[in-house]
């Protein structure tokens, strides 16, 4: 993508947020208020969609600073430049556990990359395909779930209609904005969910960010 292309897309994108904005604003006055409080929305895409993958293997049953510690010490591991299949695979096991990485972890992460340099997982082209594809691509990865191909779709390829139900951060954000009295469950998070569409990626960024506000309370 040439640097014209590249700000073709940034404007479409633009445009795309902010038609998105009008709409959640319109179609649910509880979210218009998070939405408020929180301000602009400042989800941009990792152009990075194997160390995103890698990261999101990394992250998972940790917490995020033991995450971030152990994705440090693999990028000094990978020095000079970015992790690559080729540089994953050619690290020993040794290698891979002194930075932190667990028997398993290394076994996802080994399949990842193999998966990608046979071009089994096509990361190159996979912004072709449409949202169940791209899950269908991904999920064939050891380790890899619904969640976590969810994740890429919103926060790699930018995919503005993404609503990650079973995510525990949303289902919180829900029960805290919507005055809930449990976690809803994911018949009750659709519901929530459905006038967001088709700009459901936005709408669920603005709930992750409502965690980190005082206590919020419908009007």
């Amino acid at each position: 993508m040439d640097g014209r292309q590249f700000l073709h897309f940034m404007n479409v994108n633009e445009i795309l947020v902010r038609d998105g904005l009008r709409h959640l604003r319109g179609a649910d006055p509880i979210l218009r208020q998070v939405i408020d409080c929180v301000g602009p929305f400042r989800l941009k895409p990792h152009s990075d969609r194997f160390g995103s993958l890698v990261r999101s293997i990394i992250s998972q049953q940790i917490s995020g600073s033991a995450a971030q510690s152990i994705r440090r010490r693999l990028e000094r591991l990978a020095a000079p430049g970015r992790i690559t299949p080729e540089k994953l695979l050619r690290f020993s096991s040794e290698a891979l556990r002194s930075v932190g990485l667990s028997g398993q972890k290394q076994t996802y992460l080994r399949d990842l990359a193999g998966k990608v340099q046979r071009s089994e997982v096509r990361l190159r082209s996979i912004a072709r395909r449409d949202d169940e594809g791209v899950i269908a691509e991904l999920i064939q990865v050891k380790g890899i779930g619904v969640w976590t191909a969810q994740m890429f779709l919103m926060f790699s390829l930018g995919r503005l209609d993404v609503f990650p139900h079973d995510d525990l951060g949303i289902r919180n954000a829900l029960r805290k904005i919507y005055n809930l009295p449990e976690l809803p469950d994911k018949k009750a998070s659709q519901r929530i969910a459905e006038p967001w569409r088709p700009y459901a990626t936005i709408a669920s960024w603005y709930c992750w960010r409502s965690l980190e506000l005082p206590d919020f309370e419908d009007g």
